[in-house]
């Protein structure tokens, strides 16, 4: 498909990059939250006739690994990679003008990982756990590119709304794909299959045809990129990080923009945790009756995922009329209060209404996030990759700080429930972080 040059803020030009949210929301929803890691426990746990667990332990390179510790430690190690990796390759996209390539390539190495996935079982543990791993580093490395074109499609007064529209966009595409692969999951028998193992693995293979053919429709209209050295050149990566050094020092210089970023980096650490364990905890906390917890927990993502369309378009909508960091004050606060309710349910009526008010707040808080970010990012500014890679790395520290804390207060108190009262001091140093901002802006 022939790219079609339009000028920034023409109105299929947003919506050609909004819908890459479309073909990659797919990635986080079927395989980090809901098929997948039902998958995954299903082949690495063995339980009696009673449906008790006898044994979580799987081999892996020869040592006996606890099955949750196992999937942990390969998804925090693929996020060190992506911060380690991320600013470096920001930087030489900028450098060559070529981030679509970059960017294309990630999303291609993504989803030919969730592809591989179709061959995962006990006997292939370590390929599988390898396309486990390159599809996380596949994702979030076309993240950082495709979140930098921001600022390069859309006007300032038309960024929240271009966010939010990019969510809405992926809550609703990969809410479609999930129920298709509900239906050939549940009603397998119907479908000719024996168990619910091959739908399953089937799952991931059109999880990785939607993303890379829902893909071309953003590529055919995003431009390039601006050229500023040759790709061929034996320096390049020595230019990468001059790239990075120059942008960090436009960072630091900017009135704002760093303090933005560590409000962000403690209030992400929050949000991308809950994220993370929010099925964790639905297994382990609420009180499901028997047969009763995978629809519940799926009911509950898919509550997540729709309501996150109204919480990103309100929270735009309202961002225009009260100011974005007002706004993100205003969500930070109502984290909190969900956090709150959250330390004391345990059933299942309780767990949905956490659900409905977490999807309302997490569309919003990312949604307005990454649009506030791209505000900061000078006008005129063509190195975007390389600003966004920062973004990208605050994110991604702040999962692996707040796992690292979920783990450890679990494993010390033996709750997963105490772990809550911590994300609420995340949420409220976030809140402090960004009134100072407000401070430092008005003076």
């Amino acid at each position: 498909m022939k790219s079609q040059l339009l000028p920034k803020g023409h109105k299929k030009l947003i919506h050609a990059w909004a819908f890459y949210d479309w073909a990659n929301s797919v990635y986080p929803l079927v395989i980090s939250s809901a098929i997948f890691p039902l998958y995954y426990g299903a082949l690495t746990l063995v339980k009696n006739d009673q449906g008790i667990v006898i044994n979580d332990t799987v081999k892996f390179f020869g040592f006996n690994f606890n099955n949750d510790a196992l999937i942990s430690y390969v998804t925090g190690i693929a996020f060190i990679v992506i911060s380690i990796m991320s600013p470096l390759l920001g930087g030489m996209a900028d450098y060559i003008g070529n981030k679509k390539n970059f960017m294309k390539f990630f999303n291609y190495l993504g989803a030919s990982a969730c592809i591989g996935l179709f061959w995962f079982d006990l006997d292939n543990l370590v390929f599988g756990l390898i396309c486990y791993f390159l599809g996380l580093i596949g994702f979030w490395g076309s993240i950082v590119f495709y979140n930098s074109y921001l600022p390069d499609i859309a006007f300032r007064n038309q960024q929240d709304q271009a966010s939010a529209k990019g969510f809405s966009l992926g809550y609703i595409g990969s809410v479609i794909l999930l129920v298709i692969c509900l239906i050939l999951i549940m009603f397998y028998d119907t479908f000719g299959f024996e168990s619910e193992s091959l739908p399953t693995r089937i799952s991931f293979i059109l999880t990785g045809i939607w993303w890379i053919a829902f893909s071309q429709y953003t590529y055919a209209y995003l431009p390039k990129g601006n050229r500023k050295g040759d790709a061929r050149t034996k320096d390049l990566v020595l230019n990468g990080f001059r790239e990075l050094k120059t942008t960090y020092k436009k960072i630091k210089s900017s009135v704002g923009f760093e303090p933005y970023l560590r409000a962000f980096f403690v209030y992400s650490m929050a949000v991308q945790t809950i994220m993370l364990i929010a099925t964790y905890f639905g297994v382990g906390e609420i009180q499901w009756a028997e047969g009763e917890a995978n629809t519940g927990l799926i009911i509950s993502i898919l509550l997540i995922q729709l309501v996150a369309v109204a919480g990103a378009n309100a929270a735009s909508r309202l961002a225009g009329k009260y100011g974005n960091i007002n706004i993100l004050i205003v969500i930070n606060i109502i984290w909190i209060g969900i956090c709150t309710y959250a330390f004391f349910i345990t059933q299942p009526i309780q767990f949905y209404i956490t659900a409905f008010f977490v999807g309302l707040v997490m569309g919003g808080i990312q949604s307005l996030s990454r649009s506030t970010y791209s505000k900061y990012i000078p006008e005129k500014e063509k190195d975007t990759a390389s600003f966004f890679s920062f973004y990208e790395v605050t994110e991604k520290i702040g999962i692996v700080i707040g796992m690292f804390m979920y783990g450890f207060i679990a494993q010390v108190t033996g709750s997963i429930r105490n772990a809550i009262l911590f994300l609420i001091l995340f949420f409220a140093g976030g809140i402090f972080l960004l009134l100072r901002l407000k401070l430092k802006i008005k003076n």
